[in-house]
């Protein structure tokens, strides 16, 4: 009897200690970025069929080192995290995980995840994810409450995943990498001030500036959305134009966009968070639709 109480007291232990690490890697954030990652890697590959092993082995290394920026992230922020309603319950501002269990996690899960991208891929993809890693950890999360400035910092590492699993997939930085790399770039900011305005009464309680003014969501913010989701609709074009993907890929892009377009203006005329959450959900589905648009589509 005593061997199956502390069996199952075990079994949920560990079930615990799963789950807080869930958390603590944002897992469904950093899968989003992968996809993004291994999405660019096969459109960038010359083969035609796809080869499983290597995928899986990039979306490894993609998610411990996307997993050790968010440790980090936690980390940094345990205090601040602990005071935001959307973010007390993660496991290091809860206080079922410690900083340093954290920091040592996202140690190991970043060499790891580099190395295998450098011993599987190459050298480029390697340093490319250090970086990455180094600008989300160290630049843009403490920059978060020094000046809005930082929502267009993050948008670099937001965006590197598309240039890395391309540069993993033909180890160059040909233009093709970099459009793929804009596209995610320019999409990130009608999607984060989306959830910024959202967020915005915890985000102000602990001082992070993330909306393009210090008057909270304005029409200056709404106006900037539909801009960059303007910007998106040109540069959606360009895989096509230089003929990465075929002419069908291209329609369905531009109508992703233009419905992106339309979410952000009646975000300015409607001037409240049931816009902004729609700009925001609108977000999550326009990217797997353009990306795997593209790849369906691609020509070579």
């Amino acid at each position: 009897m005593t061997v199956t109480k502390n069996s199952s007291a075990y079994t949920f232990s560990l079930a615990a200690k799963a789950k807080d690490y869930y958390q603590l890697i944002k897992f469904s954030l950093s899968f989003m970025v992968v996809f993004s990652c291994v999405i660019c890697y096969l459109l960038a590959t010359k083969i035609v069929d796809f080869d499983w092993g290597m995928i899986a082995l990039l979306t490894v290394a993609g998610m411990l080192v996307t997993g050790s920026a968010n440790a980090i992230n936690q980390a940094v922020e345990k205090d601040t995290d602990a005071q935001m309603k959307r973010t007390s319950s993660r496991p290091v501002a809860a206080g079922r995980m410690s900083q340093l269990e954290a920091y040592v996690f996202a140690v190991i899960a970043g060499l790891v995840g580099c190395g295998m991208m450098w011993y599987y891929f190459n050298l480029s993809a390697a340093l490319l994810s250090a970086f990455s890693l180094f600008l989300y950890a160290f630049i843009y999360t403490p920059l978060k409450k020094i000046n809005s400035i930082a929502v267009l910092v993050g948008a670099f590492p937001g965006a590197f995943p598309c240039l890395i699993g391309w540069v993993a997939g033909n180890d160059d930085f040909a233009t093709g990498g970099w459009i793929l790399f804009g596209i995610q770039f320019l999409w990130q900011f009608p999607h984060f001030w989306a959830i910024a305005w959202v967020a915005h009464n915890d985000y102000s309680k602990v001082g992070f500036k993330l909306l393009p003014t210090d008057k909270g969501p304005t029409k200056f913010t709404a106006l900037q959305a539909v801009m960059y989701s303007v910007l998106m609709i040109p540069v959606g074009i360009l895989p096509h134009y230089f003929g990465l993907t075929g002419e069908t890929s291209m329609y369905i892009v531009i109508a992703c966009n233009l419905f992106m377009v339309v979410q952000s203006l009646r975000l300015y005329k409607e001037m409240d968070v049931k816009a902004a959450r729609r700009v925001m959900f609108s977000s999550y589905i326009y990217l797997p639709i353009v990306f795997l648009a593209l790849l369906a589509d691609k020509l070579h």
